[in-house]
């Protein structure tokens, strides 16, 4: 599926307490995108109201800057199910 349009990440609005990031859509509606998406390395804003999707163009490493505690989640996650991995083979 192609993307209507590419716009920068730093372009885009950021609502800090929902960590959305969004985007006027022609619609009247808003692209939206969240930061636990563009940590999954999805680039895909969606219009909620109509078909159209925008590509985010973004570099992760200036993301985990701006959201150091989103990395520290992702790694205590993996260390969690890497401890519980080690529990399950152990019995």
């Amino acid at each position: 599926m192609s993307a209507y349009e590419e716009v920068d990440l730093l372009d885009m609005e950021l609502d800090e307490g929902e960590e959305v990031y969004t985007y006027p859509c022609p619609c009247g509606d808003k692209f939206f995108i969240t930061v636990e998406d563009l940590f999954d390395n999805e680039d895909k804003a969606r219009c909620p109201s109509c078909s159209l999707i925008l590509k985010v163009k973004f570099d992760p490493d200036e993301l985990e800057a701006r959201f150091p505690e989103k990395l520290e989640e992702d790694e205590q996650g993996s260390s969690q199910l890497g401890d519980e991995k080690q529990e399950l083979t152990k019995q």
